[in-house]
């Protein structure tokens, strides 16, 4: 029997849009695309999501010395300034299926946990968040010094939940190869493209690893019907 829920955040529940008026990349000048590329450099990302770089201010620093032009300290603050405002943004403008859907889970009694891959940014707003409201625990990555996949984090969710693998759920776009750490760990798995829809030969990676696949969110709580009637 399934008893608790965990979700992955980013792309999952939520997504971090850039705002039109307000964002990183038109700060230097550059296309969305030339941004990530600097801002999501694996070995920096995977530092500052280990906490190992938790200074706001040095996380932008250590993006822009990726960037082979001379950036000015105001345009530094206001990466910083876009970056915070981004998240917020995200953490509080959710789609009312995603929220709907959650409310129904916890009305059921289901516990709901979430583990993310984050840095200090990305989670600095988490507690006053919209989202944040339905979830019993949240695991970000930079607090714990663990990333998915690591078994490790699934392992630390599910004792700070009190739950046995066999009684959860993880859900997740499967990023950062989420859903073989959570099979792996003993959890049910479903796969959701609410939000990105995957190329094929990304899609295929990922499905092997999911006992689940959903395009609209509130198929969830049919996956949970379901699974309670014995019908799936």
């Amino acid at each position: 029997m399934i008893t608790t829920i965990f979700f992955d955040l980013f792309f999952t529940l939520t997504v971090p849009v850039y705002d039109e008026k307000l964002n990183e990349y038109s700060i230097l000048n550059l296309t969305t695309e030339e941004w990530e590329f600097y801002a999501e450099n694996d070995s920096l990302y995977n530092e500052r999501a280990l906490g190992k770089l938790t200074d706001e201010n040095e996380i932008i620093k250590r993006i822009v010395e990726k960037i082979p032009f001379e950036i000015t300290v105001k345009q530094q603050r206001d990466l910083l300034k876009a970056r915070k405002c981004r998240m917020k943004n995200a953490l509080n403008n959710v789609s009312s299926e995603i929220i709907n859907t959650l409310k129904i889970i916890k009305q059921n009694n289901f516990k709901l946990g979430l583990i993310s891959n984050a840095d200090r940014i990305d989670c600095k707003y988490w507690l006053d968040s919209t989202l944040a409201t339905y979830f019993d625990d949240a695991v970000f990555s930079c607090n714990v010094g663990m990333m998915k996949p690591d078994h490790r984090i699934y392992n630390l969710a599910m004792n700070r939940l009190g739950a046995a693998p066999e009684n959860c759920l993880f859900v997740g776009d499967g990023g950062s190869d989420e859903l073989l750490g959570a099979k792996e760990s003993g959890m049910k798995t479903v796969f959701t493209e609410f939000f990105d829809k995957k190329k094929n030969d990304s899609r295929d990676r990922i499905i092997k690893y999911a006992d689940y696949q959903i395009q609209h969110f509130n198929q969830i709580w049919d996956i949970l019907k379901s699974r309670e009637s014995g019908t799936m």
